[in-house]
């Protein structure tokens, strides 16, 4: 295909033969799964997945790229092309009852945005399998009191379990990113590892505490709780926010909850 990638629309397009055996290996495919594509491209995974499983979604942005998708998948199975923003996708909708297994490369300019609306229609979903910049993979899976540590990864490891797949160079795609990338698989918990009743509250709190990396949770949490309500859940009020826990975040909303 001669599509021009668009950088407004953050596209790089996957080529590299071993790199989709390796992505197909991952996701294992079945056919009679509901499976789902976000940014298909070219179809450099698409068509693979098609003909395992015989039937996929995909949706695409760029609609440039709708009619020669469909056109190549002619005959492999049955593609339905969904011809919108991914960041405005209702996939429980796509869902038709059953839960969603997704696959994309995520255009990196809109990963970040488009996790936190996958993660709250998490309930929907199966697994994820995504390549991402490789950084922020290591955001999603990064434990408390390293670099990487963040909101990205407490919130990402309240909705599920990460693990991280491959690594994969610039030169897999076209055109070749200035970045890594990684493959990743994310499986929704059946229950969050902990108990948040007010789980609005606790993605605030959450946010909040990291706006300031470098401010102790005594001033990040100002309007939340104060030094001894902190004191009360068994934390310091002098730490910041990266040295606690899932659990302690948990624990911390639950006393601005009142629980």
């Amino acid at each position: 295909m001669s599509h021009r990638p668009r950088k407004r629309f953050g596209q790089n397009f996957l080529h590299d033969p071993e790199i989709i055996r390796r992505i197909v290996e991952a996701v294992n495919p079945q056919p009679g799964e509901t499976l789902l594509e976000i940014g298909p491209g070219e179809g450099a995974i698409t068509l693979p997945l098609l003909e395992a499983c015989g039937r996929l979604q995909v949706v695409e942005l760029d609609r440039d790229l709708v009619g020669p998708l469909a056109e190549r998948a002619r005959g492999r199975g049955e593609l339905s092309v969904h011809n919108q923003d991914a960041l405005r996708t209702d996939f429980c909708a796509l869902a038709g009852g059953r839960r969603l297994r997704l696959v994309g490369n995520l255009p990196y300019n809109i990963s970040t945005p488009l996790l936190f609306h996958l993660l709250e229609q998490a309930r929907c979903l199966e697994d994820m399998h995504f390549m991402l910049q490789k950084e922020v993979v290591e955001r999603m899976a990064a434990a408390p009191g390293t670099p990487a540590y963040g909101r990205l990864s407490v919130m990402i490891q309240y909705r599920c379990a990460v693990t991280p797949l491959f690594l994969i160079g610039p030169g897999a795609f076209r055109p070749p990113p200035k970045v890594d990338s990684a493959f990743v698989r994310l499986v929704p918990h059946a229950q969050p590892p902990v108990e948040v009743p007010d789980e609005a509250l606790f993605a605030r709190l959450v946010q909040q505490a990291f706006a300031q990396r470098r401010k102790t949770l005594r001033n990040t949490l100002r309007g939340l709780l104060d030094e001894d309500a902190i004191r009360s859940c068994g934390i310091d009020p002098q730490v910041r926010a990266e040295q606690l826990d899932l659990a302690a975040f948990a624990t911390l909303a639950n006393r601005a909850a009142g629980h």
